[in-house]
């Protein structure tokens, strides 16, 4: 998310508009606020590869939030606006953020955490007031620095977290070459090119941005210099009526925002002209064969599916055509290596159901969990050579074992 090229380019054009409020913040502004706060980060100790965090819904200050450690060569945690103070403090002290920023809504929530995580020096409030030298307000803190760049720009990413369905959340770290903003890391380039980017584009992003899929979508529209719409929540009708007015080219979405537009009354759905879109894209759930089929239909074969994972491990895909074809599958494997296995770690027969397994496309760690990254990064190893676990006699991977003892628990299938 580097809205260098877009302030270069056309500077006055809006960057983002909020859909809601109508707000628009031009690439001119986007630059000079994502240019102070990367300033002020850099003020206050940060250097390159040190983290700091993001608890805000979606919010006209938090590209910026993004965008500057973008540019200072820094790990930004988007985290999950809906958590509890507890759960906000675990990720607070396992990313190592030494900075926090959210909003006036989540104040009180933010607050309650920070009072367990000793080691956050600064939070700063979005748009709301501060209270003494650790809680700032945004304007006022970074009012003080240029409106320029940090004279030692090097490429930042987000480190998200994984939901946490086998446990805690894990921050998934993927290493920064020393490179400028500039350029971005190749997972990203090979989003733009599949999902089909363009300089101009104009992107309706209905999700959290503290999500993996926004958060690429949005930061891949602002490389381009286009335009995104960002939706504080997501409404059905007013979704048709943003691509509608925005002449929408590009978008992401879930099932689920299908099917309530698709339980719009017939009259309401044909009401409005969805003619600008060029490919909507939709994962993070299987997509029931009805209601792809409808949506097809409806918008033309425009529709694009993906599976994958925030990890990076792999990745399939499949366009409308594709799809028609086969209808239920997500796609060939674009990235990485793919093996269905049964529960003895044997490859299934064709149409046999089983277990997906990926040999990692991309390289990443689990941040500050070196027990649950060696333990993963062994488990693969093992299963490509074929070991087995002596305990159960199964190649699957027991999340429990600790590393040395996976050593004692495999052996030769």
């Amino acid at each position: 998310m580097y809205p260098g090229r877009g302030a270069a380019k056309c500077a006055d054009k809006p960057a983002f508009i909020m859909a809601e409020t109508g707000e628009a913040v031009s690439y001119a502004e986007l630059e000079a606020r994502s240019n102070r706060l990367a300033h002020l980060l850099r003020a206050r100790g940060l250097r390159h590869l040190d983290h700091y965090a993001i608890f805000m819904e979606n919010h006209a200050r938090y590209l910026e939030c993004c965008a500057a450690g973008v540019r200072a060569g820094l790990y930004y945690t988007c985290v999950n606006s809906f958590l509890t103070p507890n759960e906000l403090a675990y990720i607070l002290k396992n990313s190592e953020s030494k900075i926090l920023i959210t909003s006036q809504a989540r104040r009180s929530v933010a607050l309650a955490a920070l009072a367990q995580c000793p080691k956050i020096e600064l939070c700063l409030i979005a748009d709301g007031p501060g209270e003494g030298d650790h809680v700032q307000n945004l304007d006022d803190a970074t009012s003080f620095y240029p409106p320029t760049p940090i004279a030692d720009e090097l490429l930042g990413a987000a480190m998200l977290y994984s939901s946490g369905t086998t446990g805690r959340p894990k921050g998934i770290l993927r290493p920064l070459p020393l490179q400028l903003p500039t350029q971005p890391l190749p997972l990203y380039a090979f989003l733009d090119k599949l999902w089909r980017y363009r300089d101009g584009m104009i992107y309706l992003s209905p999700a959290p941005l503290y999500h993996s899929a926004p958060q690429a979508a949005v930061s891949l529209t602002i490389d381009r210099a286009g335009t995104a719409i960002i939706m504080e929540t997501f409404d059905p009708e007013r979704y048709l009526q943003l691509v509608q007015t925005y002449k929408v080219t590009h978008s992401q979405l879930v099932p689920t925002m299908f099917s309530r537009m698709l339980k719009l009354p017939e009259e309401v759905r044909r009401r409005y002209d969805l003619s600008s879109l060029e490919i909507a894209i939709h994962a993070a759930a299987p997509c029931p064969v009805q209601i792809k089929e409808q949506i097809i239909d409806w918008w033309g074969p425009i529709i694009h599916e993906y599976y994958g994972a925030t990890e990076g491990l792999g990745f399939t895909a499949c366009d409308s055509a594709e799809w028609l074809a086969h209808k239920g599958t997500v796609g060939k494997v674009l990235l990485g290596e793919l093996h269905v296995l049964d529960t003895d770690m044997k490859p299934c027969p064709t149409r046999t159901a089983g277990t997906l397994w990926f040999k990692t496309a991309t390289p990443f760690e689990y941040f500050n969990d070196p027990v649950r990254h060696r333990a993963s990064a062994l488990a693969r190893r093992l299963h490509d050579h074929g070991w087995r676990c002596g305990l159960c006699g199964r190649g699957r991977f027991p999340f429990s074992h600790r590393p040395r003892e996976l050593h004692d628990h495999f052996r030769r299938g």
